[in-house]
């Protein structure tokens, strides 16, 4: 037999050997492809969901197959009812609103949706008389006039802008000859052009309405006024400055809570050297938000996400409970203080749920239903009023077993057989019960909210800040939109006008005390102040 074509034969036994081996590596490839591919489905999904689904994660409670939900937990003796709609009410009607027949009805926090025309006394009303013709013919004789019919209507002129020139009487002292000038009104700032009210306007338009300065630049050009950006810059930097002290007694303020929830939010500020070619870019920095049980927030800034500024921020001068998200520093801080309890957001776990809702509906929405009605019994508590032992209480005799079933289920499901390390749903499930601790303090802690929504509701301003003036030159500026951030925010939560809170507080600033200078935070100046606060002299 030719050596040069000979083959030797393997036994079958190898044969098999390899075959299974090849056969084996094939379903690990398979199985490593499902994977990618599952994660890139959902990956798809949530852009999808982000792009073109409702904005609003709320979600109905129950669905056809869930109706024995109270089951789970046995017979209830307080089962908590769904809120009802708030109740619709007629509001007033002013004498000088165009309202035909019946005062359109509204729901309260939905005033956006009235129909017709109501404003209050601070709008400025001009009266514009229109005489019938019949009465100026030749055949006038023949009319007589029964009355006017009142309709409003609003107009917008063409600028909100007006230049006051102050005419200071000046008078001479006849024995002395001494000339006298009536003395000015005050201002903010000596030898400045500009009112309080134009600086406040300044402050208001852009953080929280999220006009950037060129753009009111923009106004004051189209108006027919002169004016360079940079004053502008100038005048809301100095502005700004003015109110950091009050930023500070506030920040006192919300440490001394006992429960606080904190956040942490993006922003670009300063530039930072290209390399070689590559041009500058802005550098990433961080908003940490710090919201206090007398509804109190304080924008603090920081050039890092460590948990080096929460360190700062709180280490030796607060102890208690800190509501978060699920990110790692918060837990890493409370390792190391142990006079820190942590509570987490349930919000911010049932969005890692929602992630794998695509591919574990039934079990998603099994989960979402009981965190929903978790929610209902906070409602209930909400409606009713409750506090502290009542309200713990009513958490611990109705939350708790739903919590406990809640964890139950998230336990079983991961000792399910076809779920694989890799899986969406075994991630969102792994991250929900690495934080089960911290998302049960809340039944301990009635202080202690079931997540972070009232935080993030103050938090909105930045981003949709930053989709308009879009980045901070400096630190020192970044740092100037979370104290005005603060105080606007605040604002907001007492139900204070923030243009007459600045306009009051620019001014009081200079003749207000030092040492009494907390009384000028929001929270106590509408105590204080809020009846009779000083408005622009020159208005």
């Amino acid at each position: 037999m030719n050596d040069a074509t000979y083959r030797p034969i393997l036994p079958f036994k190898n044969i098999d050997l390899l075959h299974t081996n090849e056969v084996e590596k094939l379903r690990a490839e398979n199985e490593a492809m499902s994977s990618r591919i599952r994660q890139y489905e959902a990956e798809v999904h949530m852009l999808k969901r982000e792009l073109f689904g409702p904005k609003s994660e709320r979600r109905t409670l129950l669905t056809p197959d869930q109706q024995a939900l109270a089951d789970i937990v046995g017979p209830m003796s307080a089962e908590p009812t769904r809120v009802e709609e708030e109740s619709i009410v007629e509001k007033d009607k002013p004498e000088s609103a165009n309202v035909r027949g019946k005062a359109p009805k509204f729901r309260k926090g939905n005033e956006i949706n009235i129909t017709g025309l109501r404003f209050d006394e601070s709008i400025p009303v001009r009266e514009k008389v229109i005489l019938a013709d019949e009465l100026q013919g030749p055949n006038a004789h023949e009319y007589e006039e029964v009355g006017f019919k009142d309709v409003s209507r609003i107009v917008q002129k063409t600028s909100a802008y007006e230049v006051v020139i102050t005419k200071r009487q000046v008078v001479k002292h006849k024995t002395s000859k001494q000339l006298i000038t009536a003395p000015q009104p005050d201002l903010i700032f000596d030898s400045s052009l500009a009112d309080v009210s134009f600086i406040v306007g300044l402050l208001v338009n852009k953080f929280l309405y999220h006009l950037p300065l060129y753009r009111q630049h923009q106004q004051l050009s189209a108006s027919g006024i002169t004016l360079s950006r940079a004053t502008l810059t100038n005048l809301t930097k100095r502005g700004i400055e003015l109110l950091r002290p009050i930023v500070v007694e506030q920040l006192i303020s919300v440490l001394d809570s006992k429960v606080l929830a904190m956040d942490e939010t993006p922003i670009k500020a300063t530039r930072q050297p290209g390399v070689g070619n590559q041009p500058c870019k802005m550098k990433q920095a961080y908003f940490w938000p710090i919201y206090g049980e007398q509804d109190e927030v304080v924008f603090t800034f920081s050039q890092s996400r460590g948990m080096k500024h929460i360190q700062d921020l709180l280490d030796h001068v607060w102890q208690g409970t800190l509501l978060t998200d699920g990110y790692a520093a918060y837990s890493r801080y409370e390792a190391t203080s142990p006079e820190v309890t942590h509570a987490q957001c349930w919000v911010h776990m049932r969005r890692q749920l929602l992630k794998a809702e695509m591919e574990e509906t039934e079990a998603v929405t099994h989960a979402l239903n009981l965190i929903a009605a978790l929610y209902q019994y906070e409602s209930h508590i909400k409606q009713k009023g409750w506090s502290d032992e009542k309200k713990q209480d009513y958490r611990v005799q109705h939350s708790k077993p739903l919590v406990d079933q809640f964890f139950a289920f998230c336990e079983e499901q991961t000792q399910r057989a076809d779920l694989l390390p890799d899986d969406t749903w075994m991630k969102a499930l792994n991250y929900t019960l690495k934080r089960k601790r911290q998302l049960m303090v809340f039944l301990e802690n009635p202080n202690v909210a079931m997540d972070t929504n009232h935080l993030e509701r103050e938090i909105r301003p930045i981003p949709m800040g930053k989709k308009n003036w879009l980045f901070c030159w400096t630190e020192l500026g970044a740092e100037h939109v979370g104290i005005i951030q603060s105080l606007i925010s605040t604002c907001k939560l007492h139900d204070i006008d923030p243009n007459v809170y600045l306009t009051d507080v620019l001014q009081r600033v200079s003749q207000h005390p030092a040492k009494d200078v907390a009384d000028l935070t929001p929270r106590r100046w509408k105590h204080l102040f809020a009846d009779k606060p000083l408005k622009s002299p020159l208005l």
